[in-house]
């Protein structure tokens, strides 16, 4: 079966065509746009397949993930992108590009379908667990902000749950991780966990550790900051372990992502495997290798003995949600 699919973002969009076979995808034809140099999706639409040439043809199905709100009604589907002026429906797309069904789901929802065409290479495994067949699985996602989702088993396939847990509470674990919430509770009427669990989150652990003087700041890794992605820049020099500041700032920010993480498994027992995806993992990979986010995770009393049946999986295959959006069209 030929299938476009499409992973939108406010920077960048990814489309394919690919042909689906059960969980078995083959892409055809991708192209990367940047998301801003188009008015709306559906001019961007009209240039890929047109630069598609005969890959184009034979296409009946399509589902984009959008990174935005996907409102359903008896009508169909529309979307808005959370950083672009954008707006669109699934039946106006379907007529303006002569595909019979298109589908428009949350982009962390095309994670989660994904999670099903991942080969052994895409993940890297802190802990094998004993998974159980059909049952319950999550996924959580730190990036620009904190995704979550829910797999549920539905007779012969996965279907995924959209969720907001990223916007639940956070929870400090520890006298440190209290003083943490106190200084964000000056500045927000609510904490929830992504406000520290995604990449803006990394910088306000380390401002927040700078002005408590737990170590002394690195005029370099400041100027870096300035300059360009403040968290990539913290996470760099934490990583080579060259700045103590960095690193203390990075393994608190791996503990509590390790912390939510296991919160999500135990509210949906997720003897299905937890799954954490999102673009910081694959980047900081041997950081979540070295037991904090693993002993975060376990770090539940009475119910760390459960949590060490679950598996846990780090998704490093960053096409994932493009894969997730080719299966759920291939569904339609």
């Amino acid at each position: 079966m030929k299938v476009l699919a499409g992973d939108l973002g406010g920077t960048k969009t990814l489309l394919m065509i690919g042909e689906c076979q059960g969980a078995q995808l083959h892409p055809l034809f991708e192209q990367r746009y940047d998301s801003a140099a188009f008015t709306n999706l559906l001019p961007m639409l009209q240039t890929f397949l047109q630069q598609a040439g005969p890959n184009a043809l034979g296409i009946d199905r399509a589902c984009i993930a959008v990174a935005g709100p996907v409102t359903a009604s008896v009508d169909g589907q529309s979307a808005s992108i959370t950083n672009l002026p954008w707006r669109f429906d699934n039946v106006s797309l379907a007529t303006q590009t002569g595909i019979a069904r298109v589908r428009l789901i949350n982009d962390f929802q095309g994670v989660g379908y994904g999670i099903e065409a991942l080969a052994e290479e895409d993940v890297v495994t802190l802990q094998r667990g004993t998974p159980r067949a059909c049952g319950p699985r999550v996924i959580l996602g730190a990036g620009t902000g904190l995704g979550a989702g829910v797999l549920v088993w539905m007779r012969e396939l996965y279907e995924v749950l959209p969720s907001e847990g990223g916007h639940a509470d956070f929870a400090p674990t520890d006298a440190e991780q209290i003083e943490l919430l106190r200084s964000l509770m000056v500045e927000f009427e609510h904490v929830s966990a992504e406000r520290l669990i995604c990449g803006e989150g990394l910088v306000r652990i380390y401002e927040f550790l700078r002005a408590r003087r737990v170590a002394p700041e690195n005029a370099s890794l400041r100027a870096a900051m300035a300059s360009g992605d403040a968290a990539a820049a913290i996470s760099t020099v934490a990583l080579v372990k060259s700045d103590r500041l960095a690193e203390t700032a990075l393994d608190i920010f791996v503990r509590l992502y390790g912390a939510a993480a296991g919160n999500l498994a135990l509210t949906v027992l997720a003897t299905g495997g937890v799954y954490v995806a999102g673009g910081i993992a694959p980047k900081i990979i041997d950081k979540l290798r070295d037991g904090a986010f693993l002993q975060a995770f376990l770090a539940k009393g009475r119910m760390a003995t459960l949590l060490a049946t679950l598996p846990v999986r780090v998704v490093v295959n960053a096409r994932v949600g493009l894969m997730g959006a080719a299966l759920a069209a291939s569904r339609l």
